[in-house]
């Protein structure tokens, strides 16, 4: 499947034009003028050009599905050649024809580099090549596009797109371009058009959700131990072969989820056990506690006990 191929719904009659290709194995499929929908590709078919000659003007899935047009798909590809330099291609893989420009700006210098009428599903080359030793001098590319088709149409908005190349990401967008069938480093020059992209399951659920009363229930906390013990042990059995910052970012979080469900329910005080070692543990508790509005004083707790290993928080 390629964009711009039309498809038909496999447990439905209808067709569409695939407008792009979306995370995993779904596309976006354009059924009707501006309503798109995700659709896995093993629910989809490619109808053959050749079908309609095949099986007759009488079969009911070649009635006409309506003006259903491939709107995006068109590309800038930057070819490389031996290293040194790049060829310029403007690529259509849409069901319009445009007219359109191409130029950059470079320390107030206006370029053109290429332009005329570009038929859909087609491509052209341009007669100006880019050095790559002079990829800091392309400058700004602006490109502008008038979408025209033979007979009747809805009018398509003048397309208008500026792109700067960065060389951090330049160099590591190499995709296969349509129609070239080669690796060039490829850029979508319509792919900022709003598009309606909804999954029709999350869509039934939330219209089923908006007829329901919503109401919002308070979190709820469990009361915890007056002794909490943070050694990291305690708290995980998958403690062995992880990294410092990872074993004192759980204990945090540990205590705090602690010391927020003692406030909650209402808790006078609690001791946190945090041990000795170098420290670290116990002067971040502190610190947070030092900050806490509903911590009234805290203190080094049941030292014949614990020595400096826990700290003893007060509730206001």
């Amino acid at each position: 499947m390629n964009i711009g191929d039309r498809v038909r719904l496999l447990h439905s009659k209808e067709e569409g034009v695939i407008t792009k290709f979306l995370k995993g194995e779904m596309v976006e499929v354009e059924i009707e003028e501006g309503f798109r929908l995700p659709i896995l590709k093993r629910e989809l078919a490619v109808v053959a050009k050749t079908e309609k000659r095949y099986f007759g003007e009488d079969t009911p899935e070649e009635k006409p599905k309506g003006n259903v047009k491939a709107q995006v798909g068109i590309y800038i590809a930057f070819l490389s050649i031996d290293n040194k330099k790049y060829s310029i291609f403007i690529i259509n893989n849409t069901d319009w024809d445009f007219a359109y420009t191409l130029t950059s700006d470079f320390d107030s210098k206006h370029r053109g580099l290429m332009g005329g009428f570009l038929q859909a599903k087609s491509f052209q080359k341009s007669q100006i090549e880019l050095l790559q030793n002079s990829f800091d001098e392309w400058g700004v590319f602006t490109f502008q596009a008038i979408y025209y088709t033979l007979g009747y149409f809805k009018e398509k908005p003048q397309l208008s797109k500026k792109l700067r190349l960065k060389a951090e990401s330049f160099f590591n967008n190499k995709k296969l371009a349509p129609f070239i069938e080669k690796e060039a480093h490829l850029y979508q020059l319509d792919g900022e058009e709003k598009t309606f992209n909804v999954n029709p399951i999350e869509l039934k659920e939330k219209i089923l959700e908006n007829t329901k009363v919503n109401t919002v229930l308070p979190k709820q906390f469990s009361k915890p131990s007056s002794v909490v013990d943070l050694h990291i042990e305690q708290l995980t059995n998958h403690f062995s072969g992880m990294p410092n910052h990872e074993i004192v970012t759980l204990q945090l979080k540990s205590f705090e989820q602690n010391l927020e469900s003692a406030i909650a329910t209402g808790m006078d005080e609690i001791t946190f056990i945090h041990g000795v070692g170098n420290g670290v543990l116990r002067n971040e508790i502190q610190k947070k506690l030092a900050n806490h509005k509903n911590v009234a004083w805290f203190a080094d707790a049941q030292k014949e006990k614990f020595g400096y290993g826990a700290t003893k928080v007060k509730i206001k």
